[in-house]
C-alpha cells in the first residue's frame, strides 16, 4: 500500500464510519480495486479504527464530559443513566465477538467469502440493499414523545449494531435508522449511536493491537505483507480518516436532525449495484 492508497482508504473510512453506507462494505470495494488483500493491513486497519474513534471524541468532547462529570457522582443521575444504557447496547456486539468472532473473520476473509458467495463484494452488495431498506423505512418513520433513548430501546439498537458487523450493512445506517423506527428523537439519536460505538471500536482496536504485540503462526506470515506499508502511508492513513471523520460525524449529527437520511438510501442502492455488477466487468 502507498501513501497514495493510505490516503483514499483513510478518507473512506473517516467519511463512511459515520454516514450511513457502510465503512467495511467502501473499504471492501476500495481494496479491491487497488489489489490490495485487507487482511494483511492489520496495523493500517487498528490506525484508521482509532482515528475514528479520536474524531467521535473531539466532535463529542462536551458530551463526553458531562458523561463522565454525572457517573463520577456516584448518584443515579442523567448520566449515569445515558452510560448505563451504553453499556447495555454492548451486549449483542460482545456475545458476536466473543461467540462468533472467527466466523465473522471468516466473511471478511477474500479467500472464503469467495468459497462461499461466489465473490467477495456479492455480500457487501447484498447487504448494502439492506442498508438502503432500513434507511428508506426510516425515512418515513414518525418519533414519538420520547425524551431520550430507553434502556429497552438502547438493547434493540444495540442488536442492530451488532448485524452491522458484515461488510456493507452500515453501522451507523442500522443504529440510527433503527432508532428512528423505534421513534426516537433524531436529535438525540445521532449522538448516542456516535457515543455507543466508542467502546466496541476501542475493544476491537485492543484486540487487535494484542495480534500485533503477540502474533501467531498466521499472523506472522502476513506481517511480511503488512511490512509493505511504509510509515509515511501510515500516518497519512491515520491523518485522513481522522479529518474527515471529524467533519463527517459533524455533518451527519445535523443531517439526521433535518431527516434527510433517504439520499443515502438511493446512494446505498446505487453502490450496491455496482459492487454486484463489479466482479463481472473485470
Amino acid at each position: 500500500m502507498n501513501w497514495l492508497q493510505a490516503l483514499i482508504l483513510g478518507l473512506v473510512q473517516g467519511l463512511t464510519e459515520y454516514l450511513p453506507v457502510s465503512s467495511s462494505g467502501h473499504l471492501t470495494i476500495g481494496n479491491y480495486l487497488f489489489g490490495i488483500d485487507g487482511e494483511a493491513n492489520l496495523t493500517f486497519n487498528v490506525l484508521v479504527h482509532v482515528a475514528t474513534v479520536l474524531a467521535t471524541c473531539v466532535v463529542l468532547w462536551k458530551e463526553i464530559v458531562w458523561l463522565f462529570k454525572d457517573f463520577f457522582k456516584f448518584q443515579w443521575n442523567e448520566g449515569t443513566r445515558y452510560i448505563v444504557n451504553i453499556l447495555v447496547s454492548m451486549i449483542p456486539i460482545m456475545v458476536v465477538g466473543f461467540c462468533f468472532k472467527d466466523k465473522v473473520e471468516a466473511i471478511f476473509n477474500p479467500e472464503t467469502s469467495q468459497a462461499w458467495f461466489g465473490n467477495s463484494l456479492l455480500i457487501v452488495g447484498c447487504c448494502l440493499l439492506v442498508t438502503a431498506a432500513l434507511l428508506a423505512f426510516s425515512y418515513f418513520a414518525k418519533p414519538r414523545p420520547k425524551e431520550n433513548v430507553s434502556m429497552w430501546n438502547a438493547f434493540v439498537i444495540g442488536l442492530a449494531q451488532a448485524c452491522a458487523v458484515l461488510p456493507g450493512l452500515s453501522r451507523s445506517g442500522s443504529t440510527i435508522a433503527t432508532g428512528l423506527l423505534l421513534g426516537n428523537k433524531k436529535e438525540k439519536l445521532a449522538q448516542f449511536s456516535f457515543l455507543m460505538v466508542i467502546p466496541p471500536i476501542v475493544g476491537e482496536a485492543l484486540l487487535d493491537a494484542k495480534d500485533l504485540l503477540f502474533p501467531d503462526a498466521e499472523v506472522m506470515a502476513e506481517a511480511a505483507n503488512a511490512a509493505a506499508i511504509s510509515p509515511v502511508a501510515l500516518v497519512v492513513g491515520f491523518l485522513a480518516a481522522f479529518v474527515s471523520g471529524c467533519l463527517a460525524c459533524t455533518w451527519m449529527i445535523n443531517l439526521v436532525k433535518k431527516g434527510k437520511l433517504i439520499w443515502f438510501a438511493i446512494y446505498c442502492t446505487i453502490v450496491a449495484l455496482c459492487a454486484i455488477i463489479l466482479p463481472y466487468l473485470f
